[in-house]
């Protein structure tokens, strides 16, 4: 880690706290999970710095004080701006498996990324991100039913009266929406994966807050063709994959960097994109959007389908947009496991909170800090 990029970093993030020694312990948190070896929990990142009389005065740091961590989380967001150049907002879902049944938001759920059921915590994030780095600047953790209804439970793990039953998929928007509420944050293209939801809504909720979508989807998804030239149109609501297997003629070659695979190396797919609308119900007008298919196999269906309201996008401007989201899946796969983001031992809301808004400092401090152009030659 580079030592300016560190010392800037906590003078942006930590200029908020009144006292000197709030900050003082901010920066040493940050700095234990920088330097840590193993889970990043309070008692390992206060090994580094003091032991037991550091580690309860870290705990109550993180666990019981006032301080909020959402100016911090827009602070980071405006420093990635200034020191980086985001493309995109891309929402990552964030299982996190936990073996107690204390810790806030605890649940047995579905993991669709292992195929499996798991005990623990599920929370999404918000990264900004672009071809050479992501960083996650928001999170939003979700509350099982269990967790909303139980009073002795929210009590028990200090959950905010204003937290109540939401979808999984409406737990991803609202961190999406709560990122565009920051000032001085350009909005930019969110990608979001909707296949296992309603997707109206969520499209319809991100519209009206003015933030561009691309969407992934699934091949079930229902969509009216809304160019007249094409076939299909006037049919009616038709799967996405229907619709773009009679379009395989138009597809065409598009290159992209692939920045996530260890070193720069230029790819090509196949893809097209469908000038189409979501149905809507009677009385309202349907949204026009773009369909883009991208295709792994010429012989086979497309192997990922997205819609967007970047209407006046190109095709190979819109793939190379969602080849983003392997951008982020590789920076928290080599950098944000290692700086704790799913490390988390304690029980409280507001614990998790603060502990994973510092952990996102270290994830940032660690890729900003990299030569990336040095990492992607020893790859190479």
């Amino acid at each position: 880690m580079a030592d300016d990029v560190y010392d800037e970093l906590c003078a942006t993030l930590f200029s908020g706290f009144p006292r000197r020694d709030q900050r003082l312990k901010a920066e040493q948190y940050l700095r234990g999970l920088l330097t840590a070896q193993g889970r990043k929990s309070i008692r390992n990142i206060a090994a580094q710095i003091g032991g037991p009389a550091a580690e309860q005065s870290l705990h109550h740091f993180i666990s019981s004080s006032t301080w909020d961590w959402r100016p911090m989380r827009a602070a980071l967001a405006g420093f990635l701006e200034q020191n980086s150049c985001p493309q995109a907002w891309v929402v990552r879902s964030m299982p996190i498996p936990k073996a107690g049944e204390h810790s806030v938001g605890v649940d047995r759920r579905f993991d669709p990324e292992r195929g499996q059921v798991f005990r623990g915590q599920q929370a999404f994030g918000v990264w900004f991100a672009a071809e050479e780095l992501s960083v996650p600047v928001n999170w939003r953790l979700f509350l099982p039913d269990p967790w909303v209804k139980d009073r002795t439970r929210r009590d028990r793990a200090e959950v905010p009266e204003g937290a109540g039953e939401e979808t999984l998929e409406e737990c991803a928007v609202a961190a999406a929406l709560d990122t565009a509420r920051w000032q001085d944050v350009t909005r930019k293209p969110l990608l979001l994966d909707i296949r296992g939801g309603a997707g109206r809504a969520a499209l319809n909720r991100l519209a009206g807050a003015g933030v561009p979508v691309v969407a992934r989807i699934g091949a079930t998804c229902r969509l009216a063709v809304a160019d007249r030239a094409l076939p299909g149109f006037g049919a009616g609501p038709l799967p996405a994959q229907q619709i773009l297997e009679s379009l395989k003629g138009l597809r065409r070659p598009v290159g992209w960097l692939d920045t996530a695979a260890g070193a720069r190396t230029s790819r090509t797919s196949l893809a097209t994109v469908v000038r189409v609308a979501l149905p809507a119900p009677a009385g309202e007008r349907m949204r026009p959007l773009l369909l883009l298919g991208e295709w792994d196999d010429p012989r086979r269906p497309p192997a990922r389908l997205w819609i967007t309201d970047l209407t006046g996008s190109t095709v190979g401007s819109l793939l190379r947009l969602t080849k983003l989201a392997r951008r982020v899946e590789r920076d928290f796969t080599q950098v944000g496991e290692g700086a704790g983001l799913r490390d988390f031992v304690g029980r409280s809301f507001r614990g998790w909170h603060r502990h994973i808004t510092l952990a996102s400092a270290a994830h940032a401090a660690t890729v900003l800090a990299t030569d990336w152009d040095a990492a992607y030659d020893s790859a190479g």
